[in-house]
């Protein structure tokens, strides 16, 4: 795996980690952040669902973020937190829960929504009468999540916590990095990433397409190939496992 190149697109901090880890498989990489997570001001709407969380069987936490953010907001009202079943969509988002002392459940294998709905403890929470979930996310995002649990009869809410930017940079910032370092493979972690990442691109666009792009999901692998890009392949998964995998079984062009 060593001939890869990759363009690290993640928040700066989680690039640092990612980073780190390749560079231990003897993987190159740069980062230029395309997320940046701004909290939202709370709303009435916001306040409701906070107010009313006893009455949730059942907390699926979709990112680091979320955890952070959300339990920031639940612990303003409630001290200590109802006891609710918690979940995560991976084992990092399980973290920030388990250092506050939740008990968390999440996927042994994969990272993504369908490999969450096959846990066990997830089925048993809302095969209750009547359960009720919420989902505590960043705006937009993880809606086969909610569309799979209403089938199943559960009713769902969402609590989010914080948006996604782009932050500023100089035009050609993107283009002229991939130049300089050389760099011969993307990475994006989220469908609002990969909209960044298109988007910062500009013209350069049908060039970088021609880049092989590493996403986490299919939803997120189809956005990219009605966008043009060429060569996607879906890591299933946004950790450095499912990365790594993904690189393993895909050649790099040298």
């Amino acid at each position: 795996m060593t001939g890869w190149r990759l363009l690290l697109t993640r928040p700066a901090e989680d690039s640092a980690a990612l980073a780190s880890l390749l560079a231990e498989q003897g993987i190159f990489s740069s980062s230029l952040p395309l997320l940046e997570m701004a909290p939202l001001a709370l709303t009435d709407t916001m306040r409701a669902v906070i107010d009313g969380f006893e009455r949730y069987c059942a907390v699926i936490v979709v990112s680091k973020p979320a955890a952070r953010m959300g339990l920031a907001l639940l612990e303003q009202r409630w001290s200590p937190l109802p006891r609710v079943s918690w979940f995560s969509v991976g084992a990092a988002t399980a973290q920030v829960l388990q250092a506050h002392g939740l008990d968390v459940s999440f996927p042994l294998e994969g990272d993504d929504s369908e490999a969450l709905l096959q846990v066990r403890q997830l089925r048993e929470a809302i095969a209750r009468p009547a359960a009720r979930v919420l989902i505590l996310r960043g705006e937009g995002g993880r809606e086969l999540l909610a569309e799979r649990l209403r089938e199943q009869g559960a009713s769902v809410d969402y609590l989010e916590v914080y948006r996604r930017d782009l932050p500023q940079y100089a035009e050609a910032t993107l283009p002229e990095l991939i130049r300089a370092e050389r760099l011969n493979g993307l990475v994006v972690s989220s469908g609002q990433g990969f909209t960044h990442l298109h988007q910062l691109a500009g013209d350069a666009w049908p060039a970088l397409a021609q880049l092989p792009l590493f996403v986490p999901s299919p939803r997120v692998a189809e956005m990219a190939r009605v966008a043009g890009a060429r060569t996607v392949v879906d890591c299933r998964g946004a950790s450095a496992t499912a990365l790594l995998t993904a690189l393993g079984a895909t050649r790099p062009v040298l």
